[in-house]
């Protein structure tokens, strides 16, 4: 579904007459509209760690404590999702984020140990102590790339054009421009919304796979040591 349909949609179930284009209308109706998918995808984007909007980003370290910028390295970052940087190179995982008091006792007291740390600083990825040039680095990061061309090659994060596709579930958008629109101009949305919630606390329940929380004993028979399969055996 595009933005163009997503919008149609709405408007049907508004009551709204459904437009031919609206990233090219001079409707302010219609552009308004526009403004408030895209709002809607931005906060919907904000509620969880959406599977389709995790990206893994890598670098290759450089000999000094800034790494890169943060729209080099990782194009279209939200945030970085804690204790996911690893250097491959070594095998050993890359510490942080660093609070900037940490950080600053860490400079100060001219000490550094064998583990990297990071800081995200001034849209800069920095490491400390600096690592050596060379080593393989990735981690994972949500992107706030909420919306893609129809080619799916280029990811955005507004809707500028009608093709466009969302990434985001469209029904849920589409229930999410319905009560952004009562609500815009004053009408009553409390029904529209808690329909909206229920869908979207639904999706996030469902999206993705789920680890399952086990309080027992292990779930399956693989431990680290020598294997005897279960059942009858003999030497």
């Amino acid at each position: 579904m595009s933005m163009l349909t997503m919008v149609q949609s709405a408007c049907v179930r508004l009551g709204l007459p459904s437009p031919n284009a609206v990233a090219t209308s001079s409707d302010v109706q219609y552009l308004q509209l526009l403004a408030l998918l895209n709002e809607e995808g931005s906060e919907l984007s904000a509620r969880t760690e959406w599977q389709v909007l995790i990206k893994e980003a890598s670098f290759t370290t450089l000999a000094a404590e800034i790494q890169g910028t943060l729209a080099t390295i990782c194009p279209g970052l939200n945030y970085i999702i804690n204790d996911t940087i690893w250097n491959r190179t070594l095998r050993r995982p890359v510490f942080g984020p660093l609070g900037a008091q940490y950080w600053q006792q860490q400079k100060a007291m001219f000490t550094a140990g064998p583990w990297n740390q990071y800081r995200v600083k001034g849209n800069n990825l920095t490491f400390f102590p600096a690592p050596a040039a060379g080593q393989s680095c990735y981690f994972e990061y949500v992107s706030k790339y909420f919306a893609t061309d129809t080619t799916g090659a280029v990811y955005k994060s507004s809707f500028t054009v009608d093709s466009d596709i969302s990434l985001h579930n469209e029904d849920i958008m589409t229930l999410g421009l319905i009560w952004r629109w009562k609500a815009n101009k004053g009408l009553d949305f409390g029904t529209d919304y808690q329909k909206y919630e229920t869908r979207v606390l639904m999706e996030i329940g469902r999206d993705g796979a789920k680890p399952i929380l086990n309080m027992g004993e292990a779930r399956y028979d693989i431990f680290p040591a020598v294997v005897v399969p279960s059942g009858s055996w003999s030497v």
